[in-house]
């Protein structure tokens, strides 16, 4: 006998998973394999969950919604669940190289994004499921209308590929847009890092902050002339041209 869906909650943004031809398409591209240590974020009703718990030994579950974590417990005697928000959690008390996979709620999708960052030491890969055009803009190249801060920050950390487009009708509610599957995949040692990553990221955002503006006039008040000529970089460009490696270069030639 099937469960009855359980009523979505607005302010958690929950839109859960229905159409079981998109969940085997994801669990093919999680590809869990049993020794993996798996983190899922927003298991929701636990349909991921499920397939998952099936292919690992161990699988930890994160659900900020109380009521969907009480239901999940003890469904599957191999997935540790917990109550909890994704952006407090201390992932440090899992294994290492996790794989954290989630079908992730819009609303926090950002923030999750940037969690990841924090913690991409302890992270093998991320598998997420989110809003189609949050995805592209993800995976942008620089020169393209996507192209912005999210690119930046994130491809200076992760190196990540679009798997797949996930209809809005395969959801219970459907939302109002489509959704994507993107894989993030840590950078090694040898990728370029900034030696101030938080004036990297004050430089980046201010580019991106009135994309029209000219690099010259967008980062000012932080890069002089003689930066942007350290850096080899021409300062009457705009920033949505610049490579994550460029935006390195000028926050070091800043230093």
């Amino acid at each position: 006998m099937s469960r009855a869906l359980p009523r979505p909650r607005k302010r958690f943004g929950q839109h859960f998973l229905t159409d079981r031809h998109y969940l085997a398409r994801i669990v093919a591209a999680i590809d869990a394999k049993r020794g993996d240590a798996i983190v899922e974020i927003g298991p929701g009703t636990g349909i991921l969950t499920a397939e998952l718990a099936a292919r690992v030994d161990c699988l930890h579950a994160i659900e900020i919604d109380r009521d969907l974590a009480r239901a999940l417990e003890g469904r599957f005697p191999n997935v540790v669940v917990h109550a909890a928000d994704a952006l407090e959690f201390d992932f440090a008390q899992l294994p290492g190289s996790l794989r954290v996979v989630g079908n992730l709620p819009y609303n926090v999708s950002s923030p999750i994004l940037f969690r990841m960052v924090e913690i991409a030491p302890r992270l093998r890969d991320c598998i997420f499921m989110l809003q189609r055009e949050v995805v592209e803009r993800m995976v942008a190249t620089p020169a393209t209308s996507d192209y912005g801060r999210l690119s930046v920050m994130l491809q200076y950390r992760f190196a990540m590929a679009l798997q797949l487009r996930v209809p809005a009708g395969a959801f219970t509610p459907p939302p109002k847009v489509e959704s994507a599957v993107v894989r993030m995949v840590p950078l090694g040692a040898d990728r370029p890092i900034a030696g101030d990553e938080a004036l990297f990221a004050r430089i980046v955002a201010s580019a991106f902050s009135q994309r029209r503006k000219t690099l010259r006039n967008a980062v000012r008040s932080i890069a002089s002339e003689e930066a942007f000529a350290r850096a080899s970089i021409d300062p009457s460009r705009r920033g949505e041209t610049l490579s994550v490696k460029e935006f390195v270069a000028l926050a070091d030639a800043v230093i």
